[in-house]
């Protein structure tokens, strides 16, 4: 990982963290992002997995720029020495535009938001898997210049900065192509919607698909520009 990349990546993060409104749900969202376990941070830091829980609970007084810091560079060391596929997909974003004919609205949310309210405030039908979830974001997609127009590491760029995150595919036919553009990149959300489709009009090959992979799929046949509005005006 290039330096430069590293340290604006890192004062991306550590920015979020400590200018939000609630400094341990933002820590909690990028320990998330980098899939790093509560006990595994806290080891490499030298607390007690208590500190770590405190902090993303707001039951502990605001982490300072100097322990912001060090936790920042921490998921970023673990990750390196992992690989650093998170890196470079977080990296790449911070240089990547976003195309208004394959990305109709993107937006990451402070906390988390419950997926059953999201959901129920776009009109949507569940077809498979749990509706425990929590999300981060979510990135309203035209699902066939997406697949048309991006590679398989352009793919990556409608995760914004969570998979943890409702992907929603407009104007799908089947829902097949979409599930098996996820299918083949390695970051997976934690929820797929397929508009302007009802769930008994979806290939059978997607409950599979997304049941491998742990994917909530819903349909919805709310018109996209009342999506995007609809979601816009949330107060989340």
């Amino acid at each position: 990982m290039k330096t430069g990349l590293r340290s604006q990546l890192a004062e991306k993060m550590a920015g979020e963290i400590t200018l939000s409104d609630s400094p341990g749900h933002a820590l909690k969202k990028w320990r998330l992002n980098f899939e790093i376990l509560p006990g595994v941070l806290s080891d490499r830091l030298g607390v007690s997995p208590s500190v770590i829980s405190d902090y993303e609970g707001g039951r502990r007084k605001s982490p300072g720029t100097a322990v912001v810091g060090k936790i920042v560079d921490t998921l970023l060391a673990i990750d390196e020495e992992n690989g650093a596929k998170h890196i470079q997909k977080f990296s790449t974003m911070l240089f990547s535009n976003v195309d208004d004919d394959v990305i109709y609205d993107l937006h990451e949310y402070e906390t988390a938001i419950h997926l059953q309210e999201f959901t129920d405030a776009i009109g949507c039908s569940l077809l498979c898997g749990s509706m425990d979830k929590s999300i981060f974001g979510y990135t309203v997609v035209n699902s066939l210049n997406a697949i048309m127009q991006l590679s398989s590491e352009e793919f990556n760029r409608i995760y914004g900065w969570s998979t943890e995150r409702a992907l929603v595919f407009t104007n799908v036919s089947t829902g097949k192509s979409p599930m098996v553009a996820i299918r083949v990149t390695p970051f997976k959300p934690r929820c797929v919607i397929l508009q302007g489709i009802e769930v008994s009009e979806v290939h059978p090959i997607v409950v599979k698909m997304a049941e491998r992979d742990r994917i909530t799929v819903l349909c919805t046949s709310m018109d996209v520009d009342k999506i995007v509005s609809t979601l816009r005006e949330k107060q989340w």
